[in-house]
């Protein structure tokens, strides 16, 4: 049977990302300074983009399938004039794909008032409250999640507009950093567990509110502090407030963000996410020593793991592997041929640097194996000895339902066979992970905060921090039919 294009690239990267939120509030270039942090972002999300932005009376929006260079051209930013705005990067982990799905959503009103959505997460009682909302005469037009909260606000009796927003969070459960625009306020929410990040900064006279920080550096702004777990943040002509809607609970930062998905010039919450990484690099050596001439680390989240790596175990780093950047935008319709190709299109040995050697290949993590098994190939080919591959968090065995595309124990090469067999299966002479308690130390010791902050760990252990209101349940029987 032919796959999806979009398919094809998930098994070469193995990982897709969920998405990226971005917000300027009270700066005259608001479009123009999104465009700039949609960018710092790309990473989050490359299947399409957007923004939405205000003037302070009416909401304007742009958006469309693509990257943020190619949806968003000078025409269309000039067109785009405004104070405040919010934008968004995707990738589709719920709801599937189409341009019905691309973010921001805008609700038109023409006796109330126009608001707009960005979310980066994943809500796991969305079909719960779909199916009320629909009893109640809601009508959705798209198939994502985000969509939902749009209704709750767009129902709630109470007044003023923070208080409908506020009554309406309290009832997801999941995931979500959400940003929340009408013509003359601004809101960013996170879910009261802390599973996505949020971050505040300074421009001028303006506030950003993003993803990672890495984008406060691109557009000039200083950060301010992180918003907390179950706190929203309130921006309008009075200025800037913070409001609690729900108590804080078990902080469950995802473990992935640091050893996967965020920049590594970013701090989530408190901890630079390039020094975490190469902890964890440290604690790797610590614990699966073996005799190798080089470590090389898979570009581009496995390379401060494996600077790590090198410096306590004492084995030089080199540039083993050299990534393609252009692959995911020149991989298209592509032939059987190229197909079985994909990781040589996408990485390339450096021959020079493995040949004859016992090659310690660092990556960040194993979801189905397969680009596994194709860069122990590419490194054989090259003319390496040995590949001791060693992965810089614990076997992934566990579908997550927050916002990655992993939704099934069946795509998860960790949770049908055990490390031996997993290791035979992508051709390695050795195969370690990093222990659950090393990948908890490495964070708390880089997060710069007096309180124990907690990961979300349940894609290595099972152990989810929120109810999961059937999903787990309903993917595997998908899987069945």
């Amino acid at each position: 049977m032919e796959r999806s294009n979009s398919e094809m690239l998930a098994e070469i990267k193995g990982l897709n990302e969920e998405c990226g939120v971005f917000a300027v509030w009270g700066h005259n270039d608001a479009p123009q300074i999104t465009y700039y942090g949609l960018h710092a972002l790309q990473h989050r999300g490359q299947e399409a983009t957007g923004m939405v932005v205000t003037n302070g009376k009416i909401l304007d929006i742009y958006k469309g399938n693509g990257l943020v260079t190619e949806v968003f051209q000078e025409e269309s930013l000039r067109n785009l004039k405004g104070c405040g705005s919010i934008g968004h990067v995707r990738y589709c982990t719920s709801g599937g794909g189409g341009s019905e799905n691309i973010q921001p959503f805008l609700f038109r009103s023409s006796s109330t008032y126009d608001l707009a959505l960005a979310h980066n997460g994943n809500l796991v009682n969305a079909n719960v409250l779909k199916a009320e909302l629909e009893k109640m005469g809601s009508i959705f037009h798209s198939t994502s999640d985000t969509e939902v909260l749009g209704h709750l606000i767009r129902r709630s009796t109470k007044k003023p507009f923070i208080d409908q927003v506020m009554e309406s969070l309290v009832r997801l459960e999941g995931a979500f950093a959400y940003l929340i625009m009408k013509d003359d306020e601004l809101i960013g929410a996170r879910d009261p567990h802390g599973l996505r990040p949020l971050s505040l900064g300074r421009l001028g006279d303006g506030y950003i509110l993003t993803s990672e920080t890495c984008a406060f550096h691109v557009v000039g702004a200083t950060f301010i502090r992180d918003i907390e777990p179950g706190e929203l943040v309130w921006m309008n002509q009075e200025g800037i407030h913070f409001k609690r809607f729900a108590p804080k609970k078990i902080w469950a930062m995802c473990a992935m963000e640091y050893v996967y998905f965020a920049r590594p010039d970013s701090d989530v919450d408190g901890a630079n996410v390039h020094s975490t990484r190469k902890k964890m690099g440290k604690y790797l050596a610590q614990e699966t020593s073996v005799d190798a001439d080089v470590v090389i680390g898979v570009p581009d989240s496995s390379i401060s793991c494996a600077v790590g790596y090198a410096e306590q175990s004492g084995i030089p780093y080199e540039l083993g592997l050299i990534k393609n950047r252009y692959v995911a935008r020149t991989f298209i319709q592509p032939s059987q041929a190229l197909r079985e190709q994909g990781v040589k299109m996408k990485l390339s040995p450096v021959r020079s640097i493995v040949e004859g050697k016992r090659v310690i290949m660092v990556d960040d993590s194993i979801v189905r194996g397969t680009t596994s098994r194709r860069i122990v190939n590419l490194l054989r080919e090259a003319g390496a000895t040995e590949v001791h591959v060693r992965i810089g968090c614990p076997p992934i065995r566990f579908p997550c339902f927050y916002g990655i595309d992993t939704s099934t124990k069946e795509e998860l090469i960790s949770a049908k066979f055990s490390n031996e067999e997993v290791r035979k299966l992508i051709g390695a002479d050795s195969l370690e992970y990093l222990s659950e308690q090393a990948l908890i130390r490495a964070v708390q010791e880089e997060v710069n905060s007096s309180e124990n902050q907690g990961l979300c760990m349940a894609c290595y252990t099972g152990q989810y921090p929120t109810a999961l209101f059937g999903l787990d349940q309903e993917k595997e029987e998908k899987i069945k039919i």
